[in-house]
Order: C-alpha cells, then structure tokens, then sequence
C-alpha cells in the first residue's frame, strides 16, 4: 500500500509547486500589466495635452507655440467647398495655416474636442476627435478632426491632421467660454 500512495504523494507536491510557480507568474505580470497601463495614460494625457496646445495656441495665435508643437513639414487637410458648390483637397503646411491664422481679424478661433480616442503604439500616436469651432462666441462649424503625432526626443509632436468640414447638423453644446 505503501507504494501505491507515493506517486500520489509526489503528483501533490508536484501539483502544488506547479501552481506556487503559476501564482506568482499571475502576480508578477498583474503588476507588469499595472505599471504598462500607467505608463499608457501618462502617454495619452500627454497626447492629448499636445493637440490642447495647438487649441490654446489658436485661441491665442500664437505662432510661435505652433512652432513648438508641429514637426517642420506638418501638414492640415481637409475636405473644402468651393464657392461654386465643387469640393475641393485644401492642403496646408503648418506655416502657413498659423501665418493665416495670425492675419485673421475676427474673434479668438475656439476649438474644442469632444470624446477623443487616442491609440498609440511606440512612437507614433493618433487622436480621432469631434470637434466644434466658434469665432470668439460665434459657431462657424464641426466636424471630426483625425490628428498624426510622433514622438521626438522633446515630446509629441503633430505630423498631420486631416479633419472634416462641416457647417450644418452640428450638435448644440454650451457656448465657449
């Protein structure tokens, strides 16, 4: 009889070491999975945080934080309409929408995003983005902004955005402040 329990014996505390090993492996990587979650909302605030300067730096046009958060062939695209009814590709770099966005005479250009989805990987990092745009108090439009970010040795940095256009059907939110 002897004999007969010791496998048994053996495959428990065989069994038991088994699962010793497996629990600490579940720990060991809940902790890891923990700390890369962290370090992954770090980088999407950080994300956002660079497409909010580009705001900010609108509101105020101010050309030279542009200058600090686009990388130097930076492009903005989108969908126009012509006067004449036909659409159009209007491609701009950055220094030339800024140079624009300087010159203009109307009210502080106000945009604001709405529910971003943020997805990165390594360096490169996207943000999908609503967003409304008002001339100081007053709408001018929405649409949807898609935002290309890579990440330099100084941060974040805007690649590219392509948006739409659009000047009816926007959502009623609260006016700017």
């Amino acid at each position: 009889m002897t004999r007969q329990r010791q496998p048994f014996v053996a495959f428990a505390t065989l069994a038991t070491a088994v699962l010793a090993v497996l629990a600490t492996a579940l720990v060991a990587a809940s902790a890891g999975a923990q700390a890369a979650s962290a370090t992954e909302e770090k980088e999407e605030k950080a994300v956002l945080a660079t497409v909010q300067r580009m705001f900010d730096a609108m509101r105020t046009k101010d050309t030279v934080a542009f200058r600090e958060i686009f990388l130097p062939n930076a492009t903005l695209v989108g969908m126009r309409t012509r006067p004449t009814g036909e659409p159009t590709v209007q491609v701009l770099t950055w220094e030339r929408f800024g140079a624009f966005m300087a010159g203009d005479k109307r009210a502080a250009w106000i945009e604001r995003a709405w529910s971003p989805e943020v997805r990165i990987r390594g360096t490169l990092a996207t943000v999908w983005a609503e967003y409304d745009f008002h001339f100081g108090q007053t709408p001018s439009h929405c649409g949807v902004d898609a935002v290309q970010l890579l990440k330099t040795p100084t941060g974040w940095k805007i690649a590219s955005i392509a948006d739409t256009y659009e000047t009816t059907g926007c959502p009623i939110r609260e006016p700017p402040r």
